[in-house]
């Protein structure tokens, strides 16, 4: 009985064993073609597939030879002694970069434009994140921040933005406006001289004149000097523009006092932004309310309105919390609230009386 079942055994292998090896054949020349396509490309193998292939190879008491395509025999002996030894495989390369290491790379680098790529990978150590250099060139790259080698060579031109809010505290901006005064004589123009401290935004006003000479230009220098020590404003830049009222002088008292003269471009208004903003606010808030007669009465108007935009009229500017602009200033809390008009009702604002 037993031979009659090993005979059996014996026919169905050899009926089978022809169409099995066709099989493997026809495996091992389609893996052979397909190496032809890729000769110089290294095929680099997973943890799990090296512990796949040993696991098969086992099946045949690991002999390989010529039946490995995808490394070489010398290299599957390592993968063997490597496992019997008990060390586990590891991934081949370095691990890919987070998505999370990206994202602050691309935030460090757009908030810092001057900082190269060294300077990043060292701010990125400090938050326990762990970058190359030439990583850090390759997300910037993708992210276009960097875009051109060139741009790398010479430092990109800071954001006239960024300029601003870095320097606020030592930073004071002017302009003229006009107003029109009805007089005697008919007509006239009187021009006007802001100062705004942007750091605070607290703001120094001239009185008014029709002819805004150099001398008189100059004069408002000082004042605007005067007031800023009183205030506790040490200034280092002064932005202007390029009005021809601005004389060689007005920048000399400057920079006597070591204050950097900034000239705005021409026809960029937005470079003079905080000055711009409080003569759209003066006008719109008061003067567009009243017809002047004379210049001392435009001067009380401007002087009483600049006094109560510095110590008692909230603002919504970034940094200030739609808070007033005075230093000491401290809420009531307690008492009647009080309503307090100036100017015809134009100016109106609102206190406690002391309980």
């Amino acid at each position: 009985m037993n031979s009659t079942f090993s005979l059996l055994i014996v026919f169905l292998t050899q009926l089978f064993m022809p169409r099995h090896n066709a099989q493997l054949r026809l495996l091992r020349a389609q893996i052979q073609i397909l190496r032809t396509r890729i000769p110089t490309q290294r095929i680099i193998l997973s943890p799990e597939e090296k512990a796949e292939l040993l696991r098969i190879g086992a099946e045949c008491g690991h002999d390989i030879d010529g039946l490995l395509e995808v490394a070489k025999p010398v290299t599957y002996k390592r993968w063997l002694a490597q496992m019997r030894s008990g060390r586990p495989f590891k991934a081949v390369g370095r691990p890919r970069l987070t998505q999370e290491l990206r994202d602050v790379v691309i935030r460090i680098g757009s908030e810092n434009l001057l900082w190269g790529y060294k300077r990043i990978a060292g701010e990125l150590k400090k938050l326990g994140l762990y970058a190359g250099t030439n990583s850090v060139k390759r997300i910037l790259n993708d992210a276009g921040i960097h875009p051109s080698p060139e741009k790398r060579k010479k430092k990109p031109a800071l954001p006239w933005t960024t300029f601003v809010r870095a320097h606020m505290e030592s930073m004071v901006a002017c302009d003229f406006f006009t107003k029109t005064v009805l007089t005697a004589r008919g007509p006239l123009t009187a021009y006007v001289l802001i100062f705004i401290h942007i750091g605070s935004r607290r703001v120094y006003c001239s009185a008014p004149t029709y002819a805004p000479d150099s001398a008189w230009v100059t004069q408002q220098a000082r004042n605007t000097l005067i007031w800023c020590a009183e205030h506790g404003i040490a200034p280092g830049f002064l932005i202007r523009d390029a009005d021809t009222k601005f004389s060689a002088s007005f920048d000399t008292v400057w920079a006597s006092e070591g204050a950097r003269v900034i000239q705005i471009p021409h026809r960029a208004p937005d470079a003079n932004a905080f000055a711009e903003s409080f003569i759209g606010t003066v006008k719109r808030e008061c003067l567009d309310f009243f017809v002047c007669f004379s210049r001392s009465q435009l001067d009380y108007i401007l002087r009483t309105w600049v006094r109560h935009y510095n110590t008692e009229r909230p603002h919504r500017g970034r940094g200030i919390g739609n808070n007033v602009l005075q230093v000491d200033f401290r809420p009531v809390r307690d008492g009647p609230i009080r309503r307090n008009r100036q100017l015809g009702g134009i100016i109106t604002s609102y206190t406690r009386d002391a309980a």
